[in-house]
């Protein structure tokens, strides 16, 4: 039983050492399925879809101009605007997610996760175990960089100021 989990470990390893050579040298494998806005290009880059891309402007502009995450999904859901799966109904959850992923301002941030081992098989976040690299400009955003940054700004505010109520109750 030993050899034979040793043996499975060591073919694990295989796979994410070739996948970290991948990220070093700047390829990204794009998870078109739960992103909202891109498409696969007939030439492999991601490409832009206009009608997702304008529910992820509105996403994005709805946020800063102050709406809530709970404002904004039942706006979307009044719109019948379809999420990444193509359904209309929205989560708290899909839109934190949208709103803080680097890929709607073009770049990618690869290693985000990692899994743990190749028995419990268990996907946990990278906080510094392994390094992660970032391709800056990788593709078209369909936000700029500066709302990108403004939104990440606005979302720590909010968390802060959250967290600075939750402990003074």
């Amino acid at each position: 039983g030993a050899f034979a989990q040793a043996e499975s470990e060591s073919t694990s390893s295989r796979g994410p050492w070739g996948k970290r050579q991948a990220m070093k040298s700047g390829h990204v494998a794009m998870q078109y399925k739960q992103l909202l806005g891109y498409e696969k290009g007939p030439d492999g880059k991601p490409r832009i879809v206009p009608e997702q891309a304008e529910t992820v402007r509105f996403i994005y502009q709805r946020y800063l101009a102050g709406d809530t995450l709970r404002a904004i999904k039942s706006k979307l859901e009044a719109q019948g605007a379809l999420n990444a799966i193509g359904k209309q109904e929205w989560t708290i959850k899909n839109l934190l997610s949208i709103l803080s992923n680097e890929k709607y301002c073009g770049d990618a941030l690869l290693q985000k996760t990692f899994i743990q081992d190749c028995i419990s098989k268990k996907v946990i976040p990278n906080t510094g175990q392994l390094p992660k690299y970032l391709i800056q400009n990788h593709h078209e955003g369909i936000v700029s960089r500066e709302t990108f940054d403004a939104v990440q700004l606005e979302m720590a505010r909010r968390n802060a100021k959250a967290g600075a109520t939750r402990k003074s109750t």
